[in-house]
């Protein structure tokens, strides 16, 4: 009997189950581990989807055509024994002078030995090498895309890689991309830009005249000189915020302690002074770091303690409780005890979550600190909403033991902590808001552009707050200036959502028809197809979280459906991995066309795995999206070569390879079906025994195969 000490909590070992809550990434659960401890057994729940066997559109027409063409060989084969029983009873009486025939054996034995005589002779146009060759023809073309240099990105050293060999014709039939935003469109290289700190904006510059400069075009950064632990990479150009923290503001203090404490990164320090901090999301480093830059350094962890240099001065803070972040609660708390005795909770999260828990004192606050996340936002930076509380000892000490007392449950564990932490994360005072710059990659815009030109439509799904995938939207051309409108859905109940949605249907085609479903009956069951329409000009759609889970409901869903059908891009925001699955597994559904979803990090798994076609990009958040993946690279602008070169030709060359198999095969088989009728119906060959069996095995193979892995 022993105790396990985690997030500051004890908790017993013995011989019964507890439930240990894992790591956190960034959008996503990272997992539950669910510990027998006595070394029985360990099982692992990952928000990821089932796997699923993933077969191409050709795959399913060549098992169609192989049965088909059994049937033929059977039909042949009929035709030339009932040819060989006519001719027998017309005609076999004159052979029989120099071809005796046994007794006992009739016209009608005759045909039927014909007829399988003929099942041998016959038997080359069934297309028994097919399967082989399309194989090797598959392994060819997914060997182009791993050796392709313009599909290879030097920096980090990374080629494209095909994991998979049976999708790559599936390539060339992409109708809709469904890709992540952070670290997939964005470089997922986080720089922290600007802050709001208790109503006052930080970040931008001023000249004297008072008009804003760009601050790429300004070489005037923040003096940190003060910070002997500051990180000389860090640049920061608002000098005021430098002066505050200087002057000792009480806020920006609180501001900075906050992003110094509330967090899950690591420490490392190889030398005194040298600290490299270990992070699950860039955005949790680039807070620490600005922490750490503005004199807030945090240096150390221990499961009770974290310790953080405050103005030059060394102090420990003793952890009693991690909040964990997840994809409901979307914010992450932290419950600290000063070195002074004083209890506090600091929180940090999606502003719309936060913004709940405030206390009515924070209205004004609110106020202003809404007006600059919506300014940062619009500029398409990351923000997130930072608060606190002071706590009673003696409440705390009594939500800690129902704390102890609900982490050491078997029975609906999960639901009694979200209630002990909705209950403690309440009356909340606000401090401010972060902004974080993730730029776009290289090449995003012009790659989007092109995939548009080829009719291929691009829905984004991300964790981002709504202004900041709009802007995000138009950076990447996704969204343009020249649309005829951008539908915001936003309603937060069934009614309202249902009726945005009948708007813009309505402003994209108004004479349409009210129902534009094809119903027809498949297996014994009704499945509802929505065919493709054409809006009256050029649309967008963006729609928030809350009013996605009211449109994915199975009495909206088509609705839904049918709207972002028509507009030329879709942007959901706020959308948890889980809704990711479901948009795609939507569309999979009620369209006949081909899907791909891109990602790059944990978050993306299920939507990797929903899709017909998934790619994962090696980028800044691990390996999750790659191992789960069909074709990966590193940048997004490689997906338009993947698709409209490799999936193209890909697919072109099958469709040749497979015209070109079947016609060499059947033209050679017709020879011997006609000459039967010379021969009388004898089957008799036309060629040497070793001609037929070498013929699709050598004469023919080479150049089927030559045309198909070369022709382009």
């Amino acid at each position: 009997m022993g105790t396990l000490t985690y997030a500051g909590q004890k908790y017993p070992l013995d011989n019964e189950k507890i439930l240990l809550r894992g790591c956190t990434l960034r959008n996503t659960e990272w997992c539950f581990g669910l510990v027998l401890f006595g070394g029985q057994e360990t099982k692992l729940m990952q928000n990821c989807g089932k796997s699923t066997f993933k077969r191409t559109s050709i795959d399913r027409l060549m098992n169609v055509l192989v049965l088909c063409i059994f049937g033929f060989l059977v039909f042949m084969c009929l035709i030339l024994a009932i040819g060989n029983y006519i001719w027998e009873i017309n005609n076999g009486s004159n052979f029989t002078v120099f071809l005796p025939r046994e007794d006992g054996n009739s016209a009608g034995f005759s045909a039927f030995l014909t007829f399988w005589s003929y099942v041998i002779i016959l038997n080359t146009v069934v297309p028994i090498s097919l399967y082989v060759s399309v194989e090797i023809i598959r392994l060819g073309n997914s060997f182009y895309i791993d050796w392709d240099r313009k599909m290879y990105y030097s920096r980090s050293d990374t080629p494209a890689e095909a994991r998979t060999t049976t999708l790559n014709e599936e390539l060339g039939q992409i109708k809709y991309v469904f890709s992540d935003k952070t670290g997939t469109l964005t470089q997922n290289i986080m720089t922290f830009n600007k802050c709001s700190i208790n109503g006052k904006s930080y970040g931008d510059v001023y000249d004297c005249t008072g008009q804003r400069l760009d601050i790429s075009e300004y070489k005037d950064p923040a003096d940190f000189s003060f910070n002997p632990l500051a990180d000389p990479r860090f640049m920061f150009y608002d000098h005021s915020l430098v002066e505050a923290v200087k002057l000792e503001n009480p806020e920006v203090h609180a501001f900075f302690r906050l992003l110094a404490l509330c967090h899950t990164v690591m420490a490392e320090e190889k030398k005194e002074g040298e600290l490299f901090y270990q992070a699950q999301s860039p955005d949790e480093g680039a807070l620490v770091t600005a922490a750490r830059n503005f004199g807030f350094v945090f240096r150390s962890r221990t499961p009770d303690s974290i310790s953080v240099v405050e103005m030059g001065n060394q102090r420990s803070y003793e952890l009693l409780a991690i909040l964990d972040f997840n994809n409901v609660r979307k914010r992450m708390s932290v419950i600290v005890r000063s070195p002074e005795g004083k209890l506090s909770l600091y929180c940090k999260g999606a502003d719309t979550i936060i913004y709940e828990k405030l206390h009515q004192s924070c209205r004004k606050l609110m106020d202003v600190t809404t007006e600059h996340l919506n300014e940062f936002a619009g500029e398409g930076l990351r923000t997130l909403a930072l608060a606190y509380k002071d706590l009673d000892e003696e409440y705390f000490s009594q939500w800690k033991q129902r704390h102890y007392e609900a982490s050491t449950t078997l029975e609906d564990k999960e639901s009694k902590l979200d209630e002990l932490y909705e209950e403690i994360e309440k009356d909340l005072l606000l401090l401010g808001a972060t902004a974080i710059e993730d730029k776009l990659q290289d090449g995003v815009p012009q790659t989007i552009e092109q995939l548009a030109k080829a009719d291929i439509k691009i829905w984004v799904l991300t964790g981002d707050k709504q202004e900041t995938a709009e802007n995000i939207g138009y950076s990447c051309n996704l969204l343009r200036e020249e649309m005829n409108e951008v539908f915001i859905i936003s309603g937060h109940s069934p009614e309202d959502v249902r009726q945005e949605l009948r708007n813009a249907q309505n402003s994209m085609k108004p004479n349409g028809a009210v129902n534009s479903l094809l119903l027809f009956e498949d297996m014994g069951k009704h499945v509802n197809l929505i065919k493709d329409e054409v809006a009256d000009g050029e649309y967008g759609l963006v729609i928030n979280g809350h009013s996605l889970a009211y449109a994915l409901e199975s009495t909206m869903e088509l609705e839904f459906l049918r709207t972002a059908c028509l507009c030329k891009a879709v942007i959901c925001c706020r959308v948890t991995p889980l809704q990711k699955a479901q948009v795609v597994e939507l569309v999979k559904k009620y369209k006949k066309a081909v899907t791909l979803a891109i990602g790059d990090g944990a978050n993306d798994v299920s939507m990797i795995k929903a899709a017909h076609i998934g790619v994962g990009i090696s980028g800044q958040e691990g390996m999750q999206a790659v191992l789960s993946s069909d074709y990966s690279f590193a940048q997004f602008r490689f997906l338009q070569r993947l698709l409209l070169v490799h999936g193209r030709w890909s697919y072109l060359r099958m469709c040749k390879f497979l015209r070109y198999f079947f016609y060499k095969n059947f033209t050679f088989t017709f020879v011997h079906f006609w000459f039967g009728f010379f021969c009388g119906f004898s089957a008799q060959t036309v060629y040497d025994e070793w001609f037929i069996t070498l013929y699709n095995l050598m004469y023919t193979a080479l150049p089927v195969l030559g045309m198909s892995l070369f022709d382009q």
